[in-house]
């Protein structure tokens, strides 16, 4: 089936004339925003969330519409099992119902949905879905939408070493032979290239434990958009900054004095983690559809 494009924005808006070699090829995306959006409007956090599903849908077809070929989406961190379970419950089934609603369409766009994240605590009706868009989608070549669900870039380097170490045990790796490219095989995804370009909205400007390895030289880019407002004009602008930026891969440059840095705030008190398997099941599995904890999240 030969891909159609997607529908061009309402505003008429088109993405700037950028020559194809400054396209990154690979985008991260957090969507971060939707509770402070939903919050200033008096709605439960959950509607945030709701409204930000359109928004992921317009940005693929941005990126489609730019030439982007790779973009990584922050769905759900292995550090939001510390939100409420009545969050974390909706976030299990409105992933899950995403991908569900939304694989026609991207299909049809020509996206292959991957997903990158771990099993345990997971939904495995949430599963069940993520693993058949990537059947459905797999020869798909226009795009490629990789959902990180119960994703942390530190667990996929921990999920990565132990399996190295394990080929290292069993005789199929030598220690010696151990380089960069071997750990990128070894991640979720070794297929995708290296994070070009890292987006987060909302105005706040940290990395928050996503594509760690794979954004050793990506481009930073903090936009002050909720997620809910963003859309496929913001990722082009996005883009146009990236591609106006002078990389230099650690490249020699020419010597500056450094501003005086401002002092940094006392860092807040890392939450404690409140998994409850029973209040984040899935209400419509009888035996609550999770998959078993294997302690490795904090």
């Amino acid at each position: 089936m030969t891909p159609i494009k997607p529908e061009p924005h309402p505003s008429g808006a088109t993405p700037p004339t950028i020559r194809a070699e400054l396209i990154p090829q690979h985008i991260a995306m957090v969507m971060d925003g939707n509770g402070r959006w939903a919050n200033e409007r008096g709605l439960p956090r959950t509607k945030g969330h709701e409204a930000g599903e359109a928004m992921l849908i317009d940005v693929v077809a941005g990126c489609i519409d730019i030439g982007v070929k790779n973009i990584s989406a922050y769905a759900f961190s292995t550090e939001n099992w510390r939100r409420s379970p009545e969050e974390v419950r909706f976030l299990m089934g409105f992933n899950r119902d995403t991908i569900r609603r939304r694989v026609d369409l991207l299909d049809s766009w020509g996206v292959r949905v991957i997903w990158s994240g771990r099993k345990p605590r997971l939904w495995r009706s949430v599963v069940r879905e993520l693993e058949r868009a990537e059947e459905r989608t797999k020869n798909n070549t226009v795009c490629t939408l990789q959902m990180c669900v119960n994703y942390g870039g530190r667990a996929e380097l921990v999920d990565a070493t132990r399996a190295m170490a394990e080929d290292v045990a069993a005789g199929r790796l030598s220690p010696k032979k151990i380089t960069e490219k071997t750990i990128q095989s070894y991640l979720y995804a070794p297929e995708l290239p290296d994070v070009d370009l890292f987006v987060r909205s909302s105005g706040e400007q940290r990395t928050s434990n996503f594509q760690l390895w794979q954004s050793a030289y990506a481009e930073m880019v903090f936009l002050d958009t909720l997620w809910p407002d963003f859309d496929r004009r913001m990722l082009w602008e996005a883009v146009d900054t990236y591609a106006r930026r002078d990389r230099r891969y650690g490249g020699a440059v020419d010597a500056v004095t450094a501003a005086e840095s401002q002092a940094a705030a006392a860092p807040a008190a890392k939450p404690k983690a409140g998994y409850d398997p029973q209040l984040m099941a899935d209400p419509d599995a009888p035996d609550g559809g999770i998959y078993d904890d294997d302690g490795l999240i904090d």
